[in-house]
């Protein structure tokens, strides 16, 4: 049976992580995305970086660039990671050049990209995907996976073999809905980091930036409740616990969750990578899904609102905050 092929519609970071990783394996893969950005890749070709293992570099001439949605007519599987905000959009651009039969997966933050490419795509299987690592752009046409992690996606096994062809651990699972609203929880921490100006590691070794996740992961935990949402156990704690670990000391967190912190030196969350770069944020589908889900419900949840409110102040007017103003503005907040 031939190899699949596969477009990736937002070559960034993730698009060029996975994209990169399947081109590096024999796939037929077309990454479309900024062209400034594919600009570079095609002088300098991909380099795909992790802690634990040898770079790989995909040279230029293995690479097909493209910056238009057409770019993915043809292909068996279309990938999209792009920015919640473009969705919509990437929805309808692709809507016109699909292939009968083509797959569409979601590897987004947030909740309701799936649904969003299923409305709009409606001749078409879309799949929800998520990526429980950070990956970040360390250089230009080198992206970085900063700690391990296993892709989860709908069951499709085609995908699921092509991406364990690439290297790309990958776990099928049938409850992405719960998944999503975990991986959430875990995303409540990208605010925190981009505001600290801190690799992750330091910045969860500080107690105070971990505080400030427990606040957002409780307002966050008791507006699921109201929704009758019971997010996946992804990590080592369930979700109901975690913002208890969250809080513990230094001492006793590093001995009760080690593993949180096996993380590279380097890895920051996209957050911070957007604010460097002068980039609008994902802040919406982040914080600004907890305070809708609250509202939603009677409820409020004012320390994601107030962390909304400063990353939008950091788009335009950048400032680092330390643990402890940090928690006292949320705090304050409440």
């Amino acid at each position: 049976m031939s190899k699949p092929r596969f477009a990736v519609l937002g070559a960034g970071s993730i698009g060029c992580h996975l994209g990169g990783r399947l081109a590096a394996a024999g796939h037929d893969v077309v990454l479309i995305g900024r062209a400034a950005a594919m600009d570079v890749l095609g002088e300098r070709g991909l380099t795909l970086s992790t802690s634990n293992r040898p770079p790989v570099h995909v040279t230029p001439d293995r690479l097909t660039l493209a910056v238009g949605p057409e770019a993915a007519a043809g292909a068996d599987y279309v990938l999209v990671t792009v920015k919640t905000a473009a969705t919509g959009s990437a929805a309808k651009d692709l809507a016109a050049h699909l292939a009968p039969g083509a797959v569409v997966v979601s590897f987004q933050n947030g909740l309701h990209n799936p649904a969003t490419l299923r409305a709009a795509l409606p001749g078409h299987t879309v799949l929800a995907g998520m990526v429980p690592y950070n990956v970040v752009q360390s250089e230009p046409g080198t992206v970085h996976q900063g700690m391990p992690g296993r892709l989860m996606t709908e069951p499709d096994d085609t995908l699921v073999a092509a991406f364990r062809g690439a290297g790309l651990a990958i776990e099928a699972r049938t409850d992405m809905s719960e998944v999503q609203h975990a991986k959430l929880l875990m995303n409540l921490n990208n605010a925190i980091n981009a505001l600290s100006g801190l690799p992750l590691r330091d910045q969860l070794a500080q107690r105070a930036y971990r505080r400030c996740l427990a606040l957002c992961q409780r307002e966050a935990l008791a507006a699921y409740s109201a929704a009758g949402v019971a997010p996946a156990r992804l990590g080592p704690s369930a979700p109901g616990v975690t913002p208890y670990v969250l809080a513990l000391p230094d001492t006793l967190f590093r001995r009760v969750a080690a593993a949180s912190l096996r993380i590279d030196a380097h890895a920051r969350s996209s957050m911070w990578e957007d604010l460097q770069r002068g980039r609008r944020t994902e802040i919406e589908s982040l914080q600004g899904e907890i305070v809708a889900l609250a509202t939603a419900h009677g409820r409020t949840a004012p320390a994601n609102a107030r962390l909304m409110a400063l990353v939008r102040e950091a788009e335009t007017a950048p400032r680092t905050w330390t643990g402890p103003e940090l928690y006292a503005e949320l705090l304050a907040a409440g």
